[in-house]
């Protein structure tokens, strides 16, 4: 994530991210967003089982953040459902329990990045697909530019993570980064925002599928160094992915208002 956006944001006529007056507007606003994304990345395929998380950093009790239920549909999920959990796993707030292997990846991210909000994983089909080849994405396409130099590989897979040491090691390979390809596991990205943190994921799983392919089809074409630092440098920014995400918001809020009670 590379600092201010480039975009004269002066001359975009479309919403940009709200600010909030109070920790409790900001709260709910986070909290609508994330419950919206799960709907709309069930929607997208997603979910795999009890596969699947999306954090949201609390914005007052800040090593506290909020994630989706376990073992709940994604389809099903409400703003009401969400759960609060402490760094160690723990619900201080909801009815339902929290899924422990992943959230011990999603609290080492948040602990050792201060400045992400939402942290997203799930088990994605292209994800998963580039992640058992244990390579990068090259800067083949316009979209996949936005993650050169810019992601990174965790390389030892050991199973179901449980350890929180091994959490550690998987923020440690994200390093200042938006995404980190866990090998033999699949995608993470992080965000300034859920919008930023949801349109990463959305555009890296994409970008997996569109390099599987090429790959599959003969010898892509690599854009040079130069060219895909300055495509990175106009569209790798959080404020980029946010205004990327908007399309895809506006729909599920406009066709399952109910994920909002």
């Amino acid at each position: 994530m590379h600092g201010p956006s480039p975009i004269p944001v002066d001359q975009l006529r479309l919403a940009l991210p709200p600010v909030h007056e109070s920790a409790e507007e900001e709260r709910r606003h986070r909290k609508e967003r994330l419950a919206g994304t799960l709907r709309l990345f069930g929607r997208l395929g997603y979910e795999d089982g009890v596969s699947g998380h999306l954090t949201a950093r609390d914005p007052e009790l800040t090593d506290h953040y909020w994630v989706n239920p376990f073992g709940m549909p994604f389809a099903c999920v409400t703003v009401g459902d969400l759960v609060l959990a402490n760094e160690e796993g723990q619900v201080v707030e909801g009815s339902r329990h929290v899924n422990q292997a992943a959230f011990t990846v999603h609290a080492a991210i948040h602990r050792a990045r201060p400045d992400v909000v939402a942290v997203a994983h799930f088990h994605s089909a292209h994800g998963r697909a580039l992640s058992a080849l244990g390579e990068l994405l090259s800067p083949i396409t316009q979209e996949s530019c936005a993650f050169f130099e810019d992601h990174s590989l965790y390389e030892d897979y050991s199973g179901v993570t449980v350890d929180a040491e091994e959490g550690r090691r998987i923020a440690a390979a994200l390093g200042p980064h938006k995404a980190v390809i866990l090998r033999n596991h699949g995608l993470v990205t992080v965000g300034e925002s859920v919008d930023a943190a949801a349109w990463w994921f959305v555009t890296m799983d994409r970008c997996s599928g569109i390099q599987l392919a090429a790959r599959a089809a003969g010898t892509p074409l690599i854009i040079d160094h130069a060219r895909a630092l300055a495509t990175r440098e106009q569209l790798g920014h959080d404020l980029v992915a946010w205004i990327n995400f908007q399309p895809m918001w506006q729909e599920i809020s406009r066709a399952e208002p109910d994920f909002l009670a």
